[in-house]
C-alpha cells in the first residue's frame, strides 16, 4: 500500500515537473516561430546602418571635410556689405559725415556751425573686400592639414566598421552557442529523467537503497535550473544581438544558421602581421594624425614669413534711408605686413608644434609594436582553439561511450549510482566544452581578421 502511494506521488511530481519545464519551452518555441529569420550576413548589414557608433564616426568625417572646406577658403577674398544709420552733433562727425554726402557748402565753414554743429543724420552703405595674397604657404599648409586630419577621419570610419563587424559576429555566435547551450541541457535533462527512472525501479525491486533514488532527484533537479538559466541566456543573447546591430534590445531575430563546425581558410602569422602594420585603418590614422601635425610645424614656421593683403572698399552716404541726394567714394591698396617682435611667442608656438609632432611618432610606434602582439595573441587564440575542436570531439565519443557503459553496469548492479552520475556530468561536459571551443575558433577566427585590419562583410567568418 505504502509502495502504490510513493508510486502515485513520484508520478504526480513527475508530472508537474515536466508541465513546469514544458510551459516556458512552448511559449518559446511558439515565440520563435513567429521570429525573423536573420542570417549573420543580414545582421552585419544592419549594423553597418544602424549602430550608433557607425553613425557617430560618420559625422567625424562629415565635420573633417567641412574643416577642409573652411580651410580652402581662406584662399579666396572675403567681401562684407553693411548698412549703417547715424545721427549726431559731434563736429568731427557731422563735418566728415557732409563731406562724404558731397553737401559741405561755403557756409559751413562758419566757425560757429563748426564748433557747434546742428544735429546731423546720415546713412551709409558699405562694401568691403580683402584678399591675401601671400602669407609664407600658411593657408596652402592648413589646406593640406585639414585633408590629412579628414583622411584620419576615414580611417576611423573604417575602423569603427571592422570594430561593429567584430561585435555582430561575436554577437551572432554567442546565440547559437546559447542555443546549443539550451539543447544540451534539455538532453541532459532527459538524460537525468532517464537515471532518475532507474534508481526507482531500483529502489522498487530492492535491488539498492533510498539514497539513489535521492540522488537521482537531485541530479535531475539540478539539470533543470541548467536548462532554465541556459533559456534566460539565449534571450540575453538575443538581446546583445540587438544592441550590437544598433536596434531595440527587445527584438524578435532567430538566427538562420546554426552552429557547426566549419574549415575557414588557414592565416599565416607573418602575412596577418604584415598586413596589419601595411593596412590597419587605426595605424593609417595615426599616420595621417602625424602628417598632420608636419604640416602644423610648417604653418608655425610660416608665420616668421611676410605676408601681403589687398583690400578694397565702397561707400555710399546719403542723408536718408533712399539712395539719393548723397555721394560715394572708394578706396582700395595692398599692404605688406612682417612682425618683426612679438615677446618670443611665435618661437614658443613652434616648439610646442614640434613637441606635438615628437609625440605622435612615439604613439605611431607604440600603435606599431601593439597591434604586432595583438595579431600574435589572436593567431595563437585562433590555432588553439582549431585544436581544441579535434580534442573535444573525441572526448564526446569517449565520455558518450562511458556513460552507456556506466547504464549498463548500473543496471546489472556491477557500479554505484555515484559511478554513473560522475559519467553522466562527464558527458554533459564533454560536449559542453565543445560547443564552446566551436565557438572560440569562430570568434578568435574574426578577432585575428580584426586584428590584421581584413576583417569586413565579405569575410569567411560572415560569409557561409
Amino acid at each position: 500500500m505504502e509502495s502504490g502511494m510513493a508510486r502515485r506521488r513520484l508520478a504526480t511530481f513527475a508530472i508537474a515537473t515536466l508541465l513546469a519545464l514544458g510551459a516556458p519551452v512552448l511559449v518559446r518555441a511558439q515565440q520563435a516561430s513567429e521570429s525573423t529569420r536573420l542570417t549573420l550576413q543580414q545582421a552585419v548589414s544592419i549594423a553597418l546602418e544602424k549602430n550608433p557608433a557607425h553613425k557617430a564616426a560618420m559625422a567625424e568625417t562629415k565635420a573633417a571635410s567641412a574643416n577642409v572646406k573652411e580651410a580652402q577658403s581662406s584662399l579666396l577674398p572675403h567681401v562684407t556689405i553693411a548698412e549703417e544709420a547715424t545721427r549726431g552733433n559731434d563736429p568731427v562727425y557731422v563735418f566728415g559725415s557732409k563731406l562724404r554726402q558731397q553737401r559741405f557748402a561755403t557756409p559751413d565753414f562758419e566757425l560757429n556751425i563748426l564748433n557747434t554743429p546742428a544735429p546731423f543724420g546720415n546713412f551709409a552703405t558699405r562694401v568691403g573686400g580683402s584678399w591675401t595674397l601671400f602669407d609664407s604657404f600658411a593657408s596652402w599648409r592648413g589646406i593640406n592639414r585639414a585633408e590629412r586630419v579628414k583622411d584620419a577621419a576615414d580611417h576611423q570610419l573604417e575602423r569603427a566598421d571592422q570594430e561593429i563587424v567584430f561585435h555582430v559576429v561575436d554577437s551572432y555566435y554567442s546565440m547559437l552557442l546559447a542555443k546549443k547551450h539550451v539543447e544540451v541541457a534539455a538532453q541532459s535533462l532527459k538524460t537525468a529523467e532517464a537515471i532518475f527512472e532507474r534508481s526507482k525501479n531500483r529502489v522498487q525491486s530492492g535491488v539498492v537503497v533510498e539514497s539513489d533514488l535521492l540522488s537521482a532527484q537531485v541530479r535531475m533537479a539540478t539539470r533543470k535550473q541548467e536548462l532554465i538559466r541556459a533559456q534566460n541566456d539565449l534571450e540575453m543573447a538575443r538581446a546583445q544581438l540587438g544592441i550590437s546591430m544598433g536596434v531595440a534590445a527587445e527584438n524578435n531575430f532567430e538566427p538562420a544558421d546554426v552552429l557547426a563546425e566549419r574549415n575557414l581558410p588557414a592565416i599565416p602569422l607573418t602575412d596577418a602581421e604584415k598586413q596589419a602594420v601595411e593596412s590597419r585603418p587605426d595605424l593609417k590614422k595615426v599616420r595621417s594624425e602625424e602628417a598632420a601635425q608636419q604640416q602644423s610645424v610648417a604653418i608655425a614656421k610660416s608665420a616668421f614669413g611676410p605676408r601681403v593683403n589687398a583690400f578694397g572698399g565702397w561707400e555710399a552716404d546719403n542723408p536718408t534711408f533712399v539712395a539719393g541726394g548723397g555721394g560715394n567714394n572708394w578706396l582700395a591698396g595692398i599692404e605688406v605686413q612682417l612682425d618683426l617682435f612679438q615677446g618670443g611667442a611665435r618661437r614658443a608656438q613652434l616648439s610646442r608644434e614640434r613637441a606635438l609632432q615628437e609625440k605622435v611618432v612615439a604613439a605611431k610606434e607604440m600603435a606599431t609594436d601593439g597591434i604586432r602582439l595583438q595579431v600574435r595573441r589572436a593567431y595563437y587564440d585562433t590555432d588553439a582553439a582549431r585544436q581544441q575542436i579535434d580534442v573535444a570531439r573525441a572526448s564526446i565519443a569517449d565520455s558518450q561511450e562511458s556513460l552507456r557503459i556506466n547504464q549498463n553496469r548500473y543496471d546489472s548492479g556491477l557500479s554505484t549510482i555515484t559511478d554513473l552520475l560522475a559519467a553522466e556530468d562527464a558527458a554533459l561536459r564533454s560536449e559542453t566544452e565543445y560547443w564552446e571551443d566551436v565557438y572560440r575558433y569562430f570568434t578568435s577566427y574574426a578577432n585575428l581578421e580584426l586584428a590584421s585590419g581584413t576583417l569586413n562583410p565579405q569575410s569567411p567568418v560572415v560569409t557561409p
